[in-house]
């Protein structure tokens, strides 16, 4: 995937949540709190994606002290966390927990398995590869294009932690970072990764679901937990169909443009220009709330079009 050019990112409980065995009881009574979320707690379900018993988390309010959490209830180092996935132990990109999670979601927790070192010949300007991060300093392989430089490197895997480039320690980089860096690396020269696999998951699914479910809302919507890397946590509507479609669409184009995937930044995005009457007034807001990323034209048109195609489709389901 072209790299394009470039966007210039504890409160620790000391409260351990107890581990649980065989079946588990419901995770509350039905009542949601209004956002943002005051310190009631919700309950949330949790295993090490290779293999644990069950742990209930509470009382988080972030990404950080979600991990921060798990890794107290399993008793390691927070800086054993690569990420997580929901509802699956295996490494799948699809199910990564970037900033909502159902309140029906089970949570997997990856930790660093095996550390590999890889050395790669840049024969060409594209690596072929998609890197995002967990929010809480490391990033990560997302996704490789087939046929790529990156996809010839078989002992390089989605879902690899990179830890270094060329004996340089990128822990706690962006994944923005991490792209550029890879971008301005010299063609036709070879360089290292210093990669850490998670350790694999089991071929198992969760005990039991947290909770009973929960009854849809109008248009067949639920409520989430939305994640932020700073501030508190809020409760959410899972958005309309037609407005997820506009947000994967947005972070297509970041991957596209950037060589990054972020669903959180794609969500502000799409905030930022739905009520804007013309691409001039959203390039202002962008600017206005993210800062002077340095955005190229064709992406800011290119996202205004998705954001223009989910007004037409309209955004209300109905």
């Amino acid at each position: 995937m072209p790299l394009g050019q470039w966007i210039k990112k504890k409160a620790k409980s000391k409260e351990t949540a107890r581990l649980v065995e065989g079946e588990q009881e419901g995770a509350g009574d039905g009542s949601l709190p209004a956002t943002p979320v005051p310190p009631r707690s919700l309950v949330f379900y949790t295993q090490l994606a290779h293999g644990s018993a069950t742990a209930r988390v509470e009382n988080f309010s972030n990404i950080r002290e979600l991990y921060t959490k798990i890794a107290e209830v399993f008793e390691i180092p927070l800086s054993e966390i690569l990420y997580c996935t929901l509802n699956t132990p295996k490494v799948d990109m699809g199910k990564f927990l970037e900033a909502q999670i159902g309140l029906e979601d089970f949570i997997f927790a990856h930790v660093k398995g095996i550390t590999k070192e890889v050395n790669v010949y840049k024969s060409e300007d594209s690596l072929g590869l998609t890197i995002t991060d967990n929010g809480v300093g490391y990033a990560f392989i997302k996704k490789i294009k087939g046929g790529s430089i990156i996809d010839s490197a078989k002992t390089i895997c989605v879902g690899d932690h990179i830890e270094s480039i060329n004996g340089e320690n990128i822990v706690g980089w962006r994944h923005f970072d991490v792209a550029k860096k890879l971008k301005e690396l010299k063609k036709e020269e070879l360089f290292t990764l210093k990669l850490v696999e998670p350790k694999k998951a089991m071929e198992i699914e969760p005990r039991s679901k947290a909770g009973n479910s929960s009854k849809e809302r109008k248009c067949g919507r639920k409520d989430t937990l939305r994640l932020r890397s700073t501030g508190p946590a809020t409760m959410e509507e899972v958005p309309s169909e037609t407005k997820a479609k506009a947000i994967e669409k947005i972070d297509d184009l970041l991957d596209l443009y950037m060589g990054i995937r972020d669903v959180d930044l794609a969500t502000t995005m799409f905030e930022a220009g739905k009520d804007k009457g013309n691409p001039d007034e959203f390039a202002v807001a962008l600017d206005s709330i993210l800062g002077d990323f340095g955005f190229p034209d064709e992406f800011v048109f290119d996202v205004w079009g998705a954001i223009g195609d989910a007004k037409r489709e309209g955004l209300s389901c109905g």
